[in-house]
């Protein structure tokens, strides 16, 4: 998947950047990916996602959300917190996860 989330119109709001490089055995990640994807936009809170991976299994994921506590409760899904154990024992072989708080945003190409 890789495509543009919709820009919010209430600022500010959450960006979570996970980067992760995937492991050997990625056996059901393309499912559990989709379903995690399917489940987030049932969230409150939810904005969008924007997702990409190259050729060599190393992928960008940005999930946005309204505000904090939406994120604090995508974390606490326990079917997400299951998908987070499975990367970590099996899918991921490094991944790093940032939490921002965009104050301002563009849009174009034109931009502001």
């Amino acid at each position: 998947m890789s495509r543009f989330a919709p820009l919010p119109a209430d600022l500010p709001y959450y960006a979570v950047i996970f980067t992760a490089q995937l492991s050997d055995d990625t056996t059901g990640y393309g499912q559990m990916s989709a379903k995690m994807v399917e489940l987030a936009a049932q969230q409150p809170g939810y904005v969008g996602v924007e997702s990409t991976r190259d050729g060599e299994g190393l992928g960008i994921t940005v999930s946005y959300w309204a505000d904090e506590a939406a994120l604090m409760g995508w974390k606490q899904v326990s079917e997400h917190l299951y998908a987070q154990n499975m990367g970590k024992q099996k899918w991921y072989e490094h991944y790093t996860l940032r939490v921002a708080k965009v104050e301002r945003h563009y849009d174009g190409p034109e931009g502001r």
